[in-house]
């Protein structure tokens, strides 16, 4: 077994739920806690570890992680401890799905702030994406490469060989490939952006 450890990223609603689902289905071992239930939002599960999110304080958590894919938000992709070798798939998306994705999940849990600026937000995923990409430029220990969602929609046999090739040739491409649901491709864009909405 590798001692490499996959981090599935992105911003929030970008389908990286979607891209665990993809890797477990193809028979890797994911680190999850099963505290987030499945629900109307993300019917398959959302593949999550809590302590994830304390990962500023405390990594120890990562060494259970070595031969297994994890899901990291990307506000906290800073936090990975230096000493570990890491593949990174991240995950892209139009912005304006995604937060329509982000406005519809508020909606469902009934919570205040289902109307969000969009304009602000956008520039915020923006500058935000433009701080990971730079962050990521000089890491030798991170070996990335980006998803577009919906190029993992339509196109997901392709993708599945490139992620296969990427991982290094031992998962199965046509399991991943069947692990897509395009039913829950939901708040599509009406418009074809350019892929990393920029």
């Amino acid at each position: 077994m590798s001692d490499r450890i996959t981090i599935i990223s992105g911003l929030p609603r970008s389908g990286t739920s979607a891209m665990m689902q993809m890797l477990v289905g193809a028979g890797m071992e994911a680190l999850t806690d099963d505290l987030r239930t499945p629900d109307k939002d993300n019917p398959r599960g959302y593949y999550e570890l809590e302590i994830v999110q304390k990962l500023k304080d405390d990594a120890s958590w990562i060494e259970d992680a070595q031969g297994k894919v994890v899901k990291v938000v990307s506000p906290l992709l800073k936090y990975l401890p230096d000493d570990k070798e890491y593949d990174l798939i991240f995950m892209r998306r139009d912005l304006d799905e995604i937060i329509a994705s982000q406005s519809k999940m508020i909606e469902h849990r009934g919570s205040d702030g289902a109307e969000l600026e969009s304009e602000q937000l956008t520039r915020a995923y923006k500058n935000h994406l433009k701080d990971v990409y730079i962050w990521l430029g000089p890491r030798a220990n991170i070996r990335t490469i980006s998803v577009n969602y919906k190029d993992l929609i339509d196109r997901p046999r392709e993708v599945s060989l490139e992620l296969a090739e990427f991982l290094g040739g031992k998962l199965d491409a046509d399991k991943m490939a069947a692990a897509v649901d395009a039913d829950l491709y939901r708040n599509r864009a009406s418009v074809t952006f350019p892929n990393e909405s920029n």
